[in-house]
C-alpha cells in the first residue's frame, strides 16, 4: 500500500559514509548514497550553504536529496561537510575560509567521484556552494552544474567567464522572494553565459522552505531526463522515518529572525 513521501522519509539506499581528503591536507566527512540494486544514471555532489549561517550537508534540500533520489531517480548524491563545518555525521578538519581555501574542498569531492567511477557528475550548488560550484567546478570531470539560490557574491565575471567557454549545461533555480539575486537580475547577470539557464521560481525564497520537492523535480529533470517528473509523493515499498530533531536544518534557524537585507550586509 503507498504511503505519502513526508520530510522525514527515507527511500531505500545505499548509503555509507565517506572521508575525502584534500591536497592542502585535510580531511573532510561525508556521506555517499546510491540506488540499492543498480548503478545510478547520474551523480549530484552537493555543495551546501554558508557554514557560518547553518549551512551543511544535512541542509534540507541535500538531506531530502540524498533520502528520495536515489530510489525515486537513480541519482547517486554525495554530500559533505566542507572546512570547519559540522552536521550530525561530525566536523570537517580546518576552518571556514571564506571560498579559498574550498577550491581545495571541491577539487576532493570531484576526485572522489572521478576516483570510484560515479557516472555523470553533477555540481548541485546552494547560496555560498553556487560561488563554490562557479569559481572551482569547473572541470572536466564535471557534466554541468545546477545553482539553486545563487548570490555571486564570492563569484564574478571571471568565473562565469570560464563556464561560458566551457559550453557545459550551467542552470540557476532562483527563488521570485530571494533575498540577494532575483530571477530578473539573475537573467542580467547570468547572459554573459550563453548556455546558462535562469528558471524563476514563483512563491519561492532563498532557503527554499516548502518548495524542496520543485527544486527537486527540476534537478532530475537535468541529470536524468529519462525519469518522468513530476517525481512520485507516495512510495509502495520499505521506508524509514528520520529523526527530525537530528537532523534539524540550522541554516533555516540561522535565518529565521535575520531581516531581509541587501548583499552588502548579509552573507549567503
Amino acid at each position: 500500500m503507498s504511503a505519502p513521501i513526508r520530510a522525514s522519509s527515507i527511500l531505500p539506499g545505499h548509503r555509507e559514509d565517506i572521508e575525502l581528503h584534500t591536497a592542502d591536507g585535510l580531511r573532510l566527512v561525508g556521506e555517499l548514497a546510491r540506488p540499492v540494486d543498480r548503478p545510478p544514471a547520474a551523480t549530484l555532489v552537493c555543495l551546501h550553504p554558508l557554514p557560518t549561517h547553518g549551512g551543511m550537508m544535512d541542509s534540507h534540500v541535500f538531506r531530502k536529496a540524498a533520502w528520495r533520489l536515489p530510489a525515486l531517480a537513480d541519482v547517486a548524491v554525495l554530500r559533505f561537510n566542507t572546512r570547519g563545518t559540522s552536521s550530525v555525521r561530525g566536523t570537517s578538519e580546518g576552518t571556514f575560509d571564506s571560498a579559498v581555501g574550498e577550491r581545495f574542498d571541491v577539487a576532493a569531492a570531484i576526485e572522489y567521484a572521478e576516483f570510484h567511477e560515479l557516472p555523470n557528475v553533477w555540481l548541485l550548488g546552494w547560496s555560498f556552494g553556487t560561488d563554490l560550484t562557479l569559481r572551482y567546478g569547473c572541470d572536466p570531470a564535471v557534466t554541468g552544474a545546477i545553482l539553486l539560490s545563487p548570490p555571486l557574491r564570492f563569484s564574478g565575471p571571471a568565473d562565469l567567464a570560464q563556464w561560458a567557454e566551457s559550453g557545459k549545461p550551467l542552470t540557476a533555480l532562483v527563488p521570485e522572494f530571494d533575498d540577494y539575486l532575483r530571477p530578473e537580475q539573475a537573467r542580467e547577470r547570468f547572459a554573459a553565459v550563453p548556455q546558462a539557464e535562469v528558471v524563476g521560481v514563483p512563491g519561492a525564497k532563498h532557503l527554499w522552505v516548502g518548495d524542496a520537492e520543485t527544486v527537486l523535480d527540476e534537478v532530475v529533470r537535468r541529470v536524468n531526463p529519462a525519469v518522468p517528473v513530476p517525481l512520485p509523493t507516495t512510495w509502495d515499498g520499505p521506508m524509514e522515518t528520520g529523526d527530525a530533531s537530528a537532523y534539524a536544518d540550522r541554516t533555516v534557524a540561522a535565518f529565521a529572525d535575520v531581516p531581509v537585507t541587501g548583499p552588502e550586509q548579509r552573507q549567503a
